[in-house]
C-alpha cells in the first residue's frame, strides 16, 4: 500500500471526518503508517479525540488493534479506556 497523502488522511481522522478518512483509504494510504514527523497511528489519534465513528472504520479497513502509537505510547485499547470510548472498547476486547 502506499503512504499516500498521510498527513492529510491523519488530520481528517483527528477531525473526525468519516468521508475523507474513507477517501485516503479509498486512495492507498496505509492505515496503519507511523509518520516520522508525527509519530502516532490515526486510530489512536483519532479515539483520542473522541471519534469512535473513524476509530471503527478504520478497523474495519484492517488498522491493527494492536499496534503502540509511539507518541502516546498506547495501544488503541488502552487509548480507548482512557477515552472512555465503550464502544471502542466492546470492539477492541
Amino acid at each position: 500500500m502506499s503512504h499516500g497523502d498521510y498527513k492529510a488522511f491523519f488530520a481528517a481522522a483527528c477531525a473526525g471526518d468519516v468521508d475523507l478518512v474513507e477517501h485516503h483509504l479509498d486512495a492507498g494510504v496505509d492505515v496503519d503508517f507511523i509518520h516520522p514527523e508525527l509519530q502516532s497511528t490515526a486510530l489512536v489519534a483519532a479515539i483520542e479525540e473522541g471519534h469512535d465513528d473513524v476509530a471503527v472504520l478504520l478497523l474495519d479497513r484492517g488498522a491493527s488493534p494492536t499496534l503502540r502509537s509511539p507518541l502516546e505510547g498506547a495501544t488503541p485499547l488502552e487509548a480507548a479506556l482512557a477515552a472512555g470510548l465503550d464502544g471502542v472498547v466492546a470492539r477492541l476486547s
